[in-house]
């Protein structure tokens, strides 16, 4: 009776101990993952400025295009952590490189500068590194949020001083039209 007494004694113990542990795993996971979309966001745009300087010479009548870029980087820079700003801004200097590229379409020089095919492959590098980064931070919310939406997590959730559920990286309805390149 005393083993049986010990034993329910330490599931009543370790189990919201597991729980919680798990919970603040996860909820940390999303942190490390938030943070690798900043640092890739960040090289992006660090970017940015090379790639101007690059597109200027050659296109001297796309002024739009390139105050478009300098201001979605301003922008980008800007933002804090709030996941939907950041995703508004990373959408929006997205849209404008994707402009650019467009653009480039009608300077054969500059789609031959060496300069701008180095630029170009970094940026579709970092954009894939993004894509991904995006991802892990995903699914690592899913994984969160089905841990402390469920039962047993739900119950221990408030224990761990954790949200319930943590939001989702999501780019805007209106972000995922095709960009619009007017000459």
């Amino acid at each position: 009776m005393i083993v049986l007494l010990i034993a329910l004694l330490l599931l009543v113990i370790l189990v919201p101990i597991f729980y919680i542990n798990r919970i603040i795993v996860l909820s940390n996971r999303i942190d490390n993952a938030w943070s690798q979309i900043d640092v890739q966001l960040k090289k992006r745009a660090d970017l940015v400025p090379n790639l101007i300087e690059t597109v200027k010479g050659y296109m001297k009548h796309e002024r739009k295009a390139i105050e478009m870029v300098t201001k979605a980087r301003e922008e980008m820079m800007k933002v804090g952590t709030d996941i939907k700003a950041r995703a508004k801004a990373e959408a929006q200097l997205t849209a404008a490189l994707k402009t650019i590229f467009a653009l480039s379409e009608n300077y054969p020089k500059l789609k031959a500068s060496e300069n701008f095919k180095m630029l170009q492959e970094q940026l579709e590098s970092i954009e894939n590194k993004i894509a991904y980064a995006r991802q892990f931070y995903n699914d690592s919310v899913l994984e969160y949020n089905n841990m402390t939406t469920t039962i047993p997590g739900m119950w221990f959730v408030g224990l761990s001083g954790k949200p319930k559920t943590r939001e989702y990286f999501q780019i805007e309805e209106a972000e995922r039209k095709p960009v619009k390149v007017e000459f």
